[in-house]
């Protein structure tokens, strides 16, 4: 089970499973909006991802004795990421937004099909995730866990509970190098050495001369 727990191997089954998310605009924007305390949306649905696949583990460890089914990961992955995918900032005011907790979902929903192309269970666990505010209850598993675990990463943000911060700073890695901003930050933080190495060689040689 410590495969799927290390968080190196995860953000590559995360990445691997919703690179087309991951690269977009869309899920890049949900960086900029707050979803619980000082907790972005982008950083929430990172961290239910996360924690979707831990209780998906183990419930396949325990149901591998007696099924041979197992627990759709890749849509698990792919769901848990655009469950919040409402993209606006919830907590400024708006008559659209009065009634957020029960409306936005289908937006999720919406711009999810909009943007990207999904199946039946990843359209569940966008749909379902509200429940039981939403009334209609989950119709899969993946949906149910998905569930479950945006209410523990809720909580947990809340309270400021660190969930998740070396798979985020992975992801992002992952995504600097795959768009080409990582050779940016690399030049810029070997300039910075630089500067720093020629300014600390000028003191000691105007030391060296003073004396």
């Amino acid at each position: 089970m410590d495969q799927f727990l290390s968080c190196e191997l995860l953000s590559q089954e995360i990445f691997d499973a919703a690179e087309d998310i991951l690269m977009s605009e869309g899920a890049q924007s949900m960086k900029t909006f707050m979803q619980h305390g000082t907790t972005s949306v982008y950083e929430h649905v990172v961290s239910v991802t996360r924690v979707s696949l831990i209780i998906a583990s183990s419930l396949d460890m325990f149901f591998s004795a007696f099924s041979k089914k197992r627990i759709d990961r890749r849509s698990l992955i792919r769901g848990g990421l655009l469950h919040d995918y409402f993209l606006y900032d919830w907590h400024i005011y708006s008559k659209k937004h009065e009634w957020h907790g029960f409306t936005h979902a289908g937006c999720a929903l919406s711009n999810s099909n909009r943007d990207f192309k999904l199946n039946g269970i990843e359209q569940d666990i966008i749909k379902k995730h509200m429940f039981p505010l939403n009334i209609l209850p989950p119709a899969y598993l993946e949906s149910a866990i998905v569930c479950m675990a945006d209410k523990w990463c809720a909580m947990c943000e809340t309270f400021h509970i660190d969930i998740s911060s070396i798979l985020l700073y992975r992801l992002n890695m992952m995504y600097a190098l795959r768009n080409g901003t990582m050779v940016y930050i690399m030049k810029s933080q070997i300039e910075a050495n630089n500067v720093f190495l020629s300014t600390m060689m000028d003191r000691i040689n105007s030391e060296v001369s003073a004396s």
